[in-house]
Protein backbone atom coordinates (compact mmCIF):
# COMPACT_ATOMS: atom_id res chain seq x y z
CA UNK A 1 0.00 0.00 0.00
CA UNK A 2 3.08 2.25 0.16
CA UNK A 3 3.35 6.03 -0.08
CA UNK A 4 0.53 6.35 -2.62
CA UNK A 5 -1.84 4.95 -0.02
CA UNK A 6 -1.71 8.10 2.14
CA UNK A 7 -2.68 10.18 -0.90
CA UNK A 8 -6.01 8.31 -0.96
CA UNK A 9 -6.54 9.08 2.73
CA UNK A 10 -5.88 12.74 1.93
CA UNK A 11 -8.29 12.54 -1.03
CA UNK A 12 -11.13 11.23 1.12
CA UNK A 13 -10.29 13.72 3.86
CA UNK A 14 -10.41 16.57 1.34
CA UNK A 15 -13.74 15.49 -0.10
CA UNK A 16 -15.37 15.26 3.31
CA UNK A 17 -13.70 18.50 4.44
CA UNK A 18 -15.28 20.34 1.51
CA UNK A 19 -12.19 20.92 -0.65
CA UNK A 20 -13.60 22.77 -3.67
CA UNK A 21 -11.21 21.20 -6.22
CA UNK A 22 -12.04 17.65 -5.12
CA UNK A 23 -15.76 18.39 -4.89
CA UNK A 24 -15.71 19.78 -8.43
CA UNK A 25 -14.22 16.48 -9.65
CA UNK A 26 -17.06 14.68 -7.92
CA UNK A 27 -19.64 17.00 -9.44
CA UNK A 28 -18.61 15.63 -12.85
CA UNK A 29 -19.58 12.09 -11.83
CA UNK A 30 -22.67 12.98 -9.79
CA UNK A 31 -25.74 11.59 -11.56
CA UNK A 32 -28.61 13.00 -9.52
CA UNK A 33 -29.81 16.40 -8.34
CA UNK A 34 -29.73 15.04 -4.77
CA UNK A 35 -26.04 14.13 -4.87
CA UNK A 36 -25.18 17.50 -6.45
CA UNK A 37 -27.10 19.20 -3.65
CA UNK A 38 -25.18 17.10 -1.09
CA UNK A 39 -21.88 18.26 -2.59
CA UNK A 40 -23.07 21.87 -2.33
CA UNK A 41 -24.03 21.29 1.31
CA UNK A 42 -20.65 19.72 1.97
CA UNK A 43 -18.86 22.70 0.48
CA UNK A 44 -20.91 25.11 2.61
CA UNK A 45 -20.70 23.11 5.85
CA UNK A 46 -18.04 20.42 5.61
CA UNK A 47 -17.02 17.76 8.08
CA UNK A 48 -14.14 18.47 10.41
CA UNK A 49 -11.85 15.62 9.37
CA UNK A 50 -8.91 14.55 11.49
CA UNK A 51 -6.32 12.25 9.99
CA UNK A 52 -5.43 9.79 12.73
CA UNK A 53 -3.29 7.48 10.60
CA UNK A 54 -1.13 5.07 12.48
CA UNK A 55 -0.80 1.39 13.06
CA UNK A 56 -3.05 1.36 16.14
CA UNK A 57 -6.21 3.17 15.08
CA UNK A 58 -8.53 4.08 12.26
CA UNK A 59 -7.33 6.53 9.60
CA UNK A 60 -9.87 9.36 9.68
CA UNK A 61 -12.38 10.78 12.10
CA UNK A 62 -15.06 12.93 10.45
CA UNK A 63 -17.20 15.16 12.66
CA UNK A 64 -20.24 17.24 11.71
CA UNK A 65 -23.41 18.25 13.54
CA UNK A 66 -22.82 15.80 16.39
CA UNK A 67 -22.09 12.92 14.01
CA UNK A 68 -18.78 11.08 14.49
CA UNK A 69 -17.56 8.80 11.70
CA UNK A 70 -14.48 6.69 12.47
CA UNK A 71 -13.16 5.57 9.08
CA UNK A 72 -10.53 3.02 8.11
CA UNK A 73 -9.26 3.60 4.56
CA UNK A 74 -8.30 0.74 2.26
CA UNK A 75 -7.22 0.90 -1.36
CA UNK A 76 -6.39 -1.67 -3.98
CA UNK A 77 -6.21 -2.19 -7.71
CA UNK A 78 -8.17 -5.42 -7.13
CA UNK A 79 -11.92 -5.50 -6.57
CA UNK A 80 -11.61 -7.67 -3.45
CA UNK A 81 -9.58 -7.24 -0.27
CA UNK A 82 -9.26 -10.26 2.03
CA UNK A 83 -8.55 -9.30 5.61
CA UNK A 84 -6.51 -12.49 6.08
CA UNK A 85 -3.92 -11.22 3.57
CA UNK A 86 -0.78 -9.50 4.90
CA UNK A 87 -0.38 -12.10 7.66
CA UNK A 88 -3.78 -11.33 9.14
CA UNK A 89 -2.90 -7.78 10.25
CA UNK A 90 -6.10 -6.42 8.70
CA UNK A 91 -8.15 -9.01 10.59
CA UNK A 92 -6.49 -8.15 13.91
CA UNK A 93 -6.97 -4.45 13.22
CA UNK A 94 -10.65 -5.02 12.32
CA UNK A 95 -11.28 -6.84 15.60
CA UNK A 96 -9.47 -4.17 17.65
CA UNK A 97 -11.19 -1.24 15.95
CA UNK A 98 -14.60 -2.91 16.13
CA UNK A 99 -14.23 -3.41 19.89
CA UNK A 100 -13.17 0.21 20.39
CA UNK A 101 -15.95 1.76 18.33
CA UNK A 102 -18.67 -0.49 19.74
CA UNK A 103 -17.65 0.39 23.30
CA UNK A 104 -18.17 4.03 22.36
CA UNK A 105 -21.52 3.29 20.67
CA UNK A 106 -20.18 4.24 17.23
CA UNK A 107 -20.18 2.46 13.89
CA UNK A 108 -16.81 1.60 12.32
CA UNK A 109 -16.70 2.47 8.63
CA UNK A 110 -14.38 1.17 5.93
CA UNK A 111 -13.80 3.33 2.86
CA UNK A 112 -12.46 1.26 -0.07
CA UNK A 113 -10.81 3.16 -2.93
CA UNK A 114 -10.50 1.19 -6.17
CA UNK A 115 -7.35 2.47 -7.83
CA UNK A 116 -7.48 3.27 -11.53
CA UNK A 117 -11.23 4.00 -11.51
CA UNK A 118 -12.00 7.04 -13.66
CA UNK A 119 -15.55 7.09 -15.03
CA UNK A 120 -17.47 6.56 -11.78
CA UNK A 121 -17.21 7.05 -8.05
CA UNK A 122 -14.05 5.13 -7.03
CA UNK A 123 -14.98 4.99 -3.32
CA UNK A 124 -17.23 2.44 -1.62
CA UNK A 125 -18.31 2.51 2.02
CA UNK A 126 -18.96 -0.43 4.32
CA UNK A 127 -19.60 -0.85 8.02
CA UNK A 128 -18.37 -3.32 10.56
CA UNK A 129 -21.09 -5.50 12.05
CA UNK A 130 -23.77 -3.39 13.72
CA UNK A 131 -23.14 -4.18 17.38
CA UNK A 132 -24.87 -2.01 19.96
CA UNK A 133 -24.97 1.34 18.22
CA UNK A 134 -27.58 3.91 19.11
CA UNK A 135 -29.01 7.12 17.68
CA UNK A 136 -27.48 8.51 14.51
CA UNK A 137 -24.77 5.83 14.50
CA UNK A 138 -27.46 3.15 14.32
CA UNK A 139 -29.24 4.93 11.45
CA UNK A 140 -25.99 5.17 9.51
CA UNK A 141 -25.20 1.52 10.24
CA UNK A 142 -28.66 0.40 9.12
CA UNK A 143 -28.22 2.12 5.75
CA UNK A 144 -24.60 1.14 5.03
CA UNK A 145 -23.68 -2.30 3.65
CA UNK A 146 -21.97 -4.61 6.12
CA UNK A 147 -18.50 -5.98 5.46
CA UNK A 148 -18.88 -9.49 4.09
CA UNK A 149 -17.38 -12.59 5.67
CA UNK A 150 -16.05 -15.76 4.08
CA UNK A 151 -17.39 -19.17 5.06
CA UNK A 152 -14.46 -19.34 7.52
CA UNK A 153 -15.64 -16.11 9.17
CA UNK A 154 -12.90 -13.83 7.82
CA UNK A 155 -13.83 -10.34 6.67
CA UNK A 156 -13.62 -9.44 2.99
CA UNK A 157 -14.33 -6.19 1.13
CA UNK A 158 -15.93 -6.60 -2.27
CA UNK A 159 -15.85 -3.18 -3.94
CA UNK A 160 -18.98 -3.84 -6.03
CA UNK A 161 -21.02 -4.51 -2.85
CA UNK A 162 -20.21 -1.21 -1.14
CA UNK A 163 -22.15 2.04 -1.08
CA UNK A 164 -20.76 4.71 -3.41
CA UNK A 165 -19.30 7.67 -1.53
CA UNK A 166 -21.74 10.12 -3.12
CA UNK A 167 -24.71 8.03 -1.98
CA UNK A 168 -23.19 7.62 1.49
CA UNK A 169 -22.61 11.37 1.90
CA UNK A 170 -26.16 12.11 0.75
CA UNK A 171 -27.52 9.60 3.26
CA UNK A 172 -25.44 10.94 6.18
CA UNK A 173 -26.34 14.56 5.41
CA UNK A 174 -30.05 13.63 5.24
CA UNK A 175 -29.91 11.69 8.54
CA UNK A 176 -28.02 14.40 10.41
CA UNK A 177 -30.28 17.33 9.48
Amino acid sequence: MGSGYSSYERELKGIMAGDRTLLNRYRRIATTVETLHSLDQLEERPFLVIRTAGSHGFDLLALRDGVALPIEVKCSGEETIHFTASRGRNMEQYEQLTRQTFRAGQVLLYAYRLMGMRAEDPWRLFRASNGDTKGVARLIANHTPEIDATSQGNQVLRWKDGMPLLAFLHMVLEISQ
